[in-house]
């Protein structure tokens, strides 16, 4: 038999005994599962998940490739048992505290320490803690019994004299997502999914730490540092407080009831955190010793970004406003919703976290919305959102349903609300705490309420309140200083007050089969959802077929589409907007364009009415397996055409035209802080780039400001507008506006001319034409990252594309574009 080999992660001080010490032994080592009615145990990983296990034996098949998740469903049914065997130092076991961290159980799990039972689980988004130190010898067995999710949800379900919406996902606190969306499979996980620790002390530890900013200025930050801890209460704690690995000062530590240990400090001329497009998303490192006279008990550490962020909703002639204001400044909230990266949690590793994050910087973003049917994130995605400048909309977990109201669950809810906000209030990414996804609007608008008596439909709505009224904004401002916002949005699209009051959901587009224009006509206070499906790149489509060619016909491949009429819809879609190719691949690039031409045209119409609106999140940033789906950036790790064009349409400088009864107004948006000098040439030219009519527009452009800069009446001129395009030019940048939609543009064939060039880090690849060349589209079999892509290649005017590779040899670049598939 093997024991396992356990990492003893100490905190370390030349003058301080080991014992004394609190002592953090990770127990990931040597576990096995197995079905509980079987015999043969296997080897697991942990943190990990029944599924992956099961992938790693090849006992099943992949439920990401073809029609192979309908396979699986039986892992979901089943009951599942996990142990591992483990030994502990004699010097451990004589400390006087030893207690056992489980801080992710999904979900409903009873735990067995040598055969007794030390706890039984029933939510996976919270952290449970278990005093273990009478259960414990030199040899151990951890075992874990994961029941499936059904059971426990029929009998609930049974308590209730009413169905609830939507479904019996409802009575389990996990995932929603795991049970299938609209853009993702039914693969509803189990298992030890994050890590499990035993951490052993004497006389003192330290469980967390807050800091608080009480006052920020350019000349002081004034802070407190409060730590909850377990120990003896005396008078003579002291600590020392490092700043960036400076020894700033000791301090007598105070002791209350409410706050712990606590102590004042001050940060002369701070350094402010910001947004990354704004400035510089500047981090202290603040580590904090605790003493005992000259003997060390515990030390712990935290990275601050000094901030104030707020979310103002004041009443104005036309409604409410909806933005955040950082450090005083209103900020542009630009981005997407983000869910999660897999539907096994323990395939997104630390690097797969670093790509996702630096993929949206790129993209110029600076806001994702966490979405409340996901999870809430581990600890590197906000510490990534720290560092890079992201800020973040945290929804808590609850999507499009209503919730039961019974003590024991809204215990349960309570106190998973207050590990997570505790868990990531030190964050200065965390801009603001949303209760739930779509809930509200599902309530008022979806026909929830119909046939349900006035008793019930009160009884429901009153268990909605108690929750999102009471339980979770009480948790919120008893534990941080940021905001919480009820629901997402606040009206649903059915209301006329989506418009002008709160965040706003827009489905007129995709589900109500609205034109795209609709966008550019009816702009919000905030756009915090909308969307369009395409189809995910080359790469992804030939993994789900495990096929060389372009099928998208298959029924395997049908199965990842999860909308009910979302072939139908991009069909409809296309036919208005675009031609509609014959070949899957070609139909594969223009979904792509269909997308990125509907996302674009909402994003530029709502940044265009700054500061009447402030923030646009389109729906969605990432897939959590290969799909048909909403995403910018597909499970690979693709960008697909919105990715590329959303990038353009963010830029903190933005020129942006629209006709309006036949008058080209252009507008100017600046979301720096700083004022822009706009020096413009604007030219509309023909596909061979003559020159039809130009201009000039000197002007400045204030800081946080859009602005009409300038008005044409097109009828003034004769032109063929299916056959012409505004270039809008400023030193080397250029913004292009169109007259006709892309299915009547007038392109002409002609070829593209490529020279390609090693370089270091991959190839340039020189591009040139006579003739505009519409959506140029770069491919290849080659991993690795185009600079940009789906851009439109000017007569005449080379344009030089990067792709970074790690690849050494030659590498086949193919090229499509819109004029190729218009006859």
């Amino acid at each position: 038999m093997r024991y396992n080999f356990l990492l003893l992660i100490l905190v370390c001080c030349s003058c301080q005994p080991k014992h004394d010490i609190p002592v953090t032994i990770e127990l990931h080592s040597d576990w096995q599962f197995k079905k509980t009615t079987d015999w043969v145990w296997h080897s697991a990983t942990v943190p990990g998940n029944v599924f992956s296990d099961l992938l790693d034996h090849d006992l099943i098949e992949d439920p990401f490739i073809g029609n192979n998740e309908e396979k699986v469903q039986w892992v979901s049914e089943a009951d599942w048992e996990y142990k591992t065997i483990f030994s502990i130092e004699e010097e451990t076991l004589e400390k006087e505290n030893i207690e056992l961290n489980l801080e992710g159980l999904d979900t409903y799990a009873s735990v067995y320490l040598n055969d007794s039972l030390i706890l039984k689980a029933n939510n996976a988004f919270r952290e449970w803690k278990v005093d273990v130190k009478q259960f414990l010898n030199e040899q151990n067995e951890l075992r874990i019994l994961f029941e499936n999710t059904s059971k426990f949800e029929e009998v609930e379900k049974e308590k209730l004299p009413y169905e609830l919406p939507e479904g019996n996902r409802i009575f389990t606190r996990k995932a929603q997502f795991q049970y299938g969306w609209d853009w993702g499979p039914k693969l509803n996980t189990s298992g030890i999914w994050q890590p499990i620790k035993l951490v052993a002390w004497n006389d003192f530890r330290i469980r967390n730490i807050e800091v608080i900013q009480n006052v920020l200025n350019d000349s002081i930050a004034r802070l407190e540092s409060h730590m909850d801890y377990e120990g003896f209460d005396q008078e003579n704690l002291f600590a020392d407080y490092y700043l960036n690995g400076d020894l700033i000062g000791t301090h007598d530590l105070e002791m209350t009831k409410n706050f712990g240990l606590f102590f004042n400090f001050e940060i002369k001329n701070p350094r402010l955190w910001w947004p990354h497009n704004l400035s510089e998303p500047y981090l202290y490192d603040i580590k904090v010793i605790v003493k005992d006279d000259k003997k060390i008990l515990d030390s712990i550490s935290v990275k601050k970004g000094l901030r104030t962020i707020e979310l103002i909703t004041e009443k104005d002639s036309i409604g409410e406003s909806f933005y955040f204001k950082v450090n005083d400044v209103p900020v542009y909230a630009k981005g997407a919703n983000y869910i999660p990266q897999h539907s096994f949690q323990d395939k997104v590793k630390d690097e797969v976290y670093e790509k996702l994050l630096s993929d949206v910087v790129d993209a110029n973003m600076n806001m994702l919305r966490v979405w409340g049917g996901g999870i809430y994130e581990n600890d590197i995605f906000y510490d990534l959102c720290d560092e890079k400048g992201i800020l973040v909309w945290q929804d808590f977990m609850f999507a499009c349903a209503m919730y039961p109201g019974h003590d024991n669950f809204l215990e349960n809810v309570q106190q998973e609300a207050s590990d997570n906000v505790k868990r990531l209030r030190n964050h200065a990414s965390i801009a603001l705490w949303c209760g739930n996804n779509e809930n509200s609007e599902g309530w008022h608008r979806w026909g929830w309420q119909a046939d349900r008596s006035v008793e019930e439909k009160e009884e429901i709505w009153n268990n909605y309140l108690k929750v999102f009224d009471s339980i979770l904004p009480n948790t919120v401002s008893q534990l941080t200083d940021t905001d919480y916002w009820e629901s997402s949005p606040k009206y649903g699209r059915g209301n006329p007050k989506y418009k002008t009051e709160g965040d706003a959901h827009d489905w007129w587009i995709w589900h109500d089969g609205y034109p795209f224009e609709h966008l550019e006509d009816n702009v919000p206070r905030f756009m915090s959802e909308f969307g369009f499906q395409s189809f995910p790149s080359y790469e992804t489509i030939r993994y789900i077929n495990q096929s060389d060619s372009i099928e998208i016909s298959s029924e395997g491949f049908k199965n990842h589409q999860k909308h009910s009429r979302g072939f139908q819809i991009i069909e409809e879609y296309m036919q208005r907007d675009f031609p509609v190719p014959d070949s899957p691949e070609n139909y594969v690039y223009v979904s792509q364009l269909l997308q990125a031409y509907a996302i674009t045209k909402g994003i530029e119409a709502q940044r265009r009415a700054k500061p009447y609106n402030m923030g646009t999140l389109y729906w969605q940033l990432n897939d959590c397996w290969p799909a048909i789906s909403w995403s910018s950036i597909d499970f690979l790790g693709n960008w697909k055409a919105l990715h590329y064009k959303a990038k353009r349409s963010f830029e903190n400088v933005l020129i942006s035209s629209t006709i309006e009864k036949h008058i080209l107004r252009t507008f100017a948006v600046n979301d720096i802080l700083s004022n822009v000098p706009l020096n413009l040439e604007f030219k509309i030219i023909d596909f061979e780039g003559n020159i039809i009519w130009n201009d000039t527009v000197t002007d400045i452009l204030n800081s946080n400001e859009s602005k009409l800069i300038f008005a044409l009446n097109l009828n003034d001129l004769d032109f063929d507008r299916s056959s012409a395009v505004l270039v809008i030019s400023k030193d080397e940048k250029k913004w292009l506006h169109y007259f006709s939609k892309p299915k009547d543009l007038k392109l002409k064939e002609g070829e593209i001319l490529k020279k390609i060039t090693k370089t270091d880090d991959g190839f340039n690849i020189e591009l040139s034409s006579k003739t505009l060349q519409k959506d140029v589209f770069l491919y290849t079999k080659t991993n690795g990252h185009f600079s940009d892509n789906f851009f439109d290649l000017l007569p005449n005017q080379p344009k030089t594309i990067e792709f970074s590779t790690q690849e050494n040899e030659s590498v086949n670049f193919n090229i499509k574009c819109i004029n190729n598939l218009i006859r």
